[in-house]
């Protein structure tokens, strides 16, 4: 169900007070009853009354649809509350928006949709805790698919979680479970797909596992690849970066070590004084 455009805006700023229009919609639901015939439908009917009456009697502030739905509620601890529909003008060459959703307890909660002040849906985001969580997806203003995010919410209650991990091509195999610390954010989870918007098409995805970029089969990228020791097992010299050579012994060198080697150590003075 959509409540966009259907918000009650009354252009006269003396727009009645939430107590005066509890105090109307209590006296027409009154009328009703007591004008019915039917005694029995008239108690049928007070349960109703009293249950409007303190329902709202527990709003601070609220507005009325065109529909007569309560929306953009706000309790008695200044919390929204219920379904909302919010909306942001043009602004500074930035365009505006109007989204609606549900708060529960000033936290949004489940799907929220985003509109293009056209009536072009621009943004389905799912949540939880007030944090992103689950699917996302964004649209251009002609309507085509741009990507589709995956997040992941962590309870704010908890410092940690425990987050189990699973292989992008078999869903119902967990590959590892994974301790999180809570740091008050969504982290992204899952695979991030790319389209081409005008035909539909997917570009490119990427997957990650916590924040951190991961395989299709759910395992870390590392980061370290390039950090990992070489193995020297048949392994040449290598040239140096003219091109040349590794560098030899002189063959003078050489021929006085050949012909040296099987004898007997020659002291040779170091220039110290022995002092």
């Amino acid at each position: 169900m959509s409540w966009r455009s259907s918000i009650y805006y009354p252009g006269n700023p003396d727009r009645p007070v939430p107590e005066d229009e509890m105090r109307i919609k209590s006296l027409l639901l009154r009328y009703m009853i007591y004008s019915m015939k039917d005694t029995a439908m008239k108690w049928m009917l007070l349960p109703a009354l009293l249950l409007s009456f303190s329902s709202f009697a527990q709003l601070k502030d609220y507005k009325l649809s065109v529909r007569g739905d309560t929306l953009n509620r706000v309790d008695m601890k200044d919390r929204r509350q219920g379904p909302w529909v919010l909306r942001v003008e043009n602004l500074r060459g930035e365009r505006g928006y109007e989204e609606e959703g549900y708060y529960v307890n000033n936290l949004k909660e489940g799907t929220w949709k985003r509109f293009s002040l056209e009536g072009v849906k621009i943004a389905e985001e799912n949540y939880r805790w007030g944090k992103l969580n689950g699917k996302s997806r964004y649209f251009t203003y002609n309507g085509g698919l741009l990507r589709e995010e995956s997040w992941r919410a962590i309870d704010p209650a908890n410092p940690y979680d425990t987050v189990a991990v699973y292989d992008v091509n078999d869903p119902s195999k967990i590959v590892q479970r994974v301790v999180v610390k809570n740091e008050g954010s969504s982290v992204k989870h899952g695979t991030w797909t790319f389209y081409d918007p005008t035909q539909g098409v997917v570009i490119a995805t990427e997957n990650y596992v916590l924040n951190k970029p991961a395989n299709t089969d759910g395992t870390l990228v590392s980061a370290d690849d390039d950090m990992k020791p070489i193995d020297i097992r048949g392994a040449k010299a290598a040239s140096d970066t003219a091109g040349k050579k590794p560098a030899t012994k002189p063959q003078a060198i050489m021929d006085y070590e050949k012909k040296n080697s099987g004898k007997k150590k020659v002291k040779t003075r170091e220039g110290s004084t022995g002092l």
